[in-house]
């Protein structure tokens, strides 16, 4: 069995597990998130914790018990604290402003982008060159995250466009002649 797998899931006190044979489903202060489970792992309560078991001895289900264990992780800790990606545009007069329910960015194109917000999606821009993608589901937020990112990816000359906040970008040396 995976290392990964082998180790409990614990459960806050704050948070409520529903099992059920096909599904789960975590319910938190910051709302609930489901999940279909695998058919070849088993998930049980032991208290305040979850195990992820095999169901049978397949190489499959050996990979499957250290992926489900991580996705039941990261459930229960989107429903708790939430997950949060930083984006930053780099670039004269690149600028973006959150409304309702879309983004409406400036990338230097001859028109303006606007991106809309997938349901349970929450967008913040705290300055014009700032993005904060904010979520409960891990996968969606970084999802949206690498959609944005992917109107203007960083180029490698001057190091223009939308860029994680964390991302380190290579510069190339311009051309000599």
């Amino acid at each position: 069995m995976s290392r990964i797998g082998k180790e409990p899931v614990s459960i806050p006190a704050n948070v409520e597990v529903i099992l059920s044979s096909s599904n789960v489903l975590i319910k938190g202060p910051l709302g609930q998130l489901q999940r279909d489970l695998n058919s070849n792992v088993i998930v049980e309560r032991d208290g305040d914790a979850l195990l992820v078991k095999v169901a049978n001895t397949s190489r499959q289900a050996n990979a499957m018990s250290g992926t489900m264990r991580a996705l039941l992780a990261n459930m229960i800790q989107g429903v708790t604290g939430g997950f949060e990606k930083k984006l930053s545009l780099v670039g004269v007069g690149y600028r973006a402003q959150a409304t309702n329910e879309a983004l409406n960015l400036t990338l230097g194109f001859s028109h303006p982008i606007i991106y809309k917000m997938p349901e349970g999606v929450k967008i913040e821009t705290p300055t014009q060159t700032e993005v904060l993608i904010k979520g409960i589901d891990k996968q969606k937020v970084g999802q949206v995250a690498a959609e944005v990112r992917a109107y203007r990816k960083p180029e490698p000359y001057k190091g223009k466009g939308v860029r994680y906040a964390d991302e380190v970008v290579i510069m190339k040396e311009a051309k000599k002649k």
